[in-house]
């Protein structure tokens, strides 16, 4: 059984970048883990990277009041990364009433995606104009997006081939977050990573071997070449999960406080 959670709550001593997970576990919840969400937060600026369904949940529980967000950062458009966007809506309507402008920045079609989803959920709620300004900005490869003081870079990645699927490079507070998505290795990460803070990398299985995700030992036999400065794995699915106890690079679990 998982030891209770402690919120770490941020004080004049912390440090200039904390990421808090909020959901560890892939697309079919294994283990019981929420899905992909990573709070960021840092001096003037707090983030979402991914948005998964279990959202709302998991910033309750975890002590974070959904209306510090300034925007939200999406990889791709697989449910599990971006299905809580529209609760993220309704609470921003009537629970946390949100004025402050909100921007989601994703891949090629993420606001058509995002709006259909969202009317999909709430018919006629999804209809009427939000009481806050909401705008969508589309993610380029290799392209740098400037917000908040946050420097974002999209690199293409291989997933689904259907959609366009990013890792993200993530330069804030003299830190840089390297984050895989979802994605199979590519020689790209080794070139991304190096040097790099963090870097956030899927590990979906152990024994299966898939040509859209990373399994452990492929990542495990190529951690000496990735140059980072840590290394923790997530969007752990079920193989990775019964190995638990065996496994000797970092995993995230819901609501680990990473600190930068």
């Amino acid at each position: 059984m998982t030891a209770p959670f402690t919120p770490v709550r941020a004080t004049d001593a912390s440090p200039p970048v904390r990421i808090t997970v909020l959901g560890s576990g892939d697309a079919f919840g294994s283990g019981g883990r929420g899905h992909s969400a990573y709070l960021v937060e840092a001096p003037g600026v707090t983030f979402l990277l991914e948005c998964g369904p279990t959202i709302l949940q998991a910033m309750k529980t975890f002590g974070h009041d959904p209306g510090r967000l300034d925007f939200v950062v999406l990889s791709h458009l697989h449910g599990d990364h971006f299905g809580g966007v529209p609760f993220l809506f309704l609470e921003f309507r009537w629970e946390g009433l949100r004025r402050r402008p909100l921007t989601i920045y994703g891949p090629r079609d993420t606001a058509r995606r995002v709006e259909a989803l969202y009317q999909a959920l709430y018919e006629q709620v999804s209809r009427e104009p939000p009481p806050y300004p909401l705008s969508y900005r589309r993610l380029v490869a290799d392209r740098a997006t400037a917000v908040g003081g946050v420097e974002i870079v999209p690199f293409a990645v291989p997933h689904a081939k259907e959609l366009e699927c990013f890792g993200l490079s993530i330069a804030v507070a003299g830190r840089t977050i390297v984050y895989s998505g979802d994605s199979a290795w590519t020689d790209e990460f080794l070139a991304r990573v190096r040097g790099a803070d963090l870097f956030l990398c899927e590990c979906s299985t152990y024994e299966t071997r898939l040509d859209i995700h990373l399994s452990y030992p492929e990542i495990a036999a190529r951690v000496r070449d990735l140059g980072c400065r840590r290394l923790v794995l997530s969007h752990l699915g079920r193989e990775p999960l019964a190995h638990l106890a065996e496994l000797s690079l970092e995993c995230a679990r819901d609501g680990l406080v990473i600190d930068l």
